[in-house]
């Protein structure tokens, strides 16, 4: 009976294969490569398995009286939680973690899946990023760019303790190799501030255990390098090393796509981009009393689009996700040996110390509250207090 899954899903998948050109070009999605000749199947299940997020209707108001829709204004949200839900994914479940539909999941699967639906109490639900992204200045409703988006997520990971991820966006081009690993071995929480916040994260998730290992070590990493790779169209300069960044297994792809028409984009063949649209809108979906999620309409199970590189938005955002240190010195020496010495004009730049004329590295920690950031931010004013308190605590 396995098998007869396994087969009736690459039988749907393969009536889009025809989508891919014939060709000796290896596909790259997310690190890993894939040979249309002989592993076609293969390619479109590693694709099926990325966690799909899209526009959604008939949930709570945001902010109580706001939308319940985010319909032509919140794919860039959406493509956010797809980049964040696949770091998500590799920490917990491996890059190698396929899904298929209708067989039994972990409990972490669920969980993941549950961080971002469509409630306010929900971490990374849509109504936490539209409220937070008040704060960076857009009101509830309008369009993100790639840098705002990254912005919230790296704000809303303050009190996501199950998962304690170090988000890093990196400033002016520039990613500073000292500041990463102050942040990512900064010093447990007190005991005390520790167990109040895992014991308020715990009531809004209804989870009755945590296990975010709050105990002294490497945390996650959550790398996002927000760019601008030309003017009013991409460098042709900058095309390779884009590219290569597909090849590498800490890859999360990239935010981005076109004015006001965000894709979340996985990986690449030859020079045309694939990802994952999440312009299809959705009945809002909930978890069920034992906590699972019906999750099929999380997975894309059509054929990826694609685009041409030449036509993508020079303003993109990459993301990476080093689970350990050593992956994230991987991950340096990548940058020095495929990106920084092959490229003239480079995308970003790679320092190991801090530049002495920024302001001091802080790492960011969560602001002393009473309660989760799904009840801080129900009021405008409770968010504003809020981003004066991010003010004082980071960068």
């Amino acid at each position: 009976s396995v098998l007869s899954r396994y087969e009736n899903q690459i039988t749907i998948l393969s009536d889009y294969l025809e989508e891919f050109p014939e060709t000796d070009e290896p596909v790259w999605i997310l690190g890993r490569q894939h040979h249309l000749n002989t592993d076609k199947s293969k390619l479109l299940l590693d694709i099926s398995a990325r966690l799909w997020f899209t526009y959604r209707r008939k949930f709570s108001p945001i902010g109580g009286t706001g939308p319940s829709s985010d319909a032509g204004w919140g794919c860039m949200l959406r493509c956010g939680q797809m980049m964040l839900a696949q770091a998500l994914i590799c920490r917990h479940l491996g890059r190698d973690w396929q899904w298929e539909k209708h067989k039994k999941q972990p409990e972490e699967y669920h969980r993941i899946l549950r961080c971002f639906l469509d409630r306010k109490d929900c971490c990374y639900s849509i109504h936490q990023m539209a409220q937070m992204g008040v704060g960076e200045g857009k009101s509830i409703g309008e369009w993100f760019g790639p840098n705002t988006v990254a912005q919230v997520l790296k704000k809303l990971a303050l009190f996501d303790e199950w998962n304690s991820l170090a988000v890093y966006v990196s400033m002016d081009n520039t990613v500073v190799i000292e500041d990463i690993k102050k942040m990512c071995w900064s010093p447990a929480q007190s005991s005390s501030v520790a167990h109040s916040s895992a014991h308020l994260h715990r009531s809004a998730l209804g989870q009755n255990k945590n296990t975010a290992g709050l105990c002294p070590g490497w945390k996650p990493l959550l790398l996002i390098i927000p760019l601008r790779l030309g003017i009013n169209h991409i460098n042709p300069v900058y095309i390779d090393a884009f590219k290569e960044c597909f090849k590498m297994p800490q890859s999360l792809g990239a935010l981005g796509g076109k004015p006001n028409n965000a894709y979340y984009f996985i990986g690449f063949l030859g020079n045309e981009l694939i990802y994952l649209d999440p312009h299809t809108t959705q009945s809002f979906v909930d978890s069920e009393e034992n906590g699972t999620v019906d999750d099929e309409s999380f997975h894309c199970q059509q054929g990826p689009h694609r685009m041409k590189i030449m036509n993508l938005d020079p303003s993109v955002a990459l993301g990476f996700f080093c689970k350990e240190e050593c992956d994230f010195d991987n991950w340096c020496s990548l940058v020095q040996k495929e990106i920084l010495k092959q490229q003239s004009l480079r995308m970003f730049e790679l320092v190991q110390k801090h530049p002495p004329h920024w302001p001091p590295f802080i790492p960011p920690t969560k602001p002393e509250v009473t309660t989760t950031g799904a009840e801080l931010i129900e009021s405008t004013d409770k968010l504003f207090e809020l981003e004066e308190e991010f003010e004082i605590l980071s960068v």
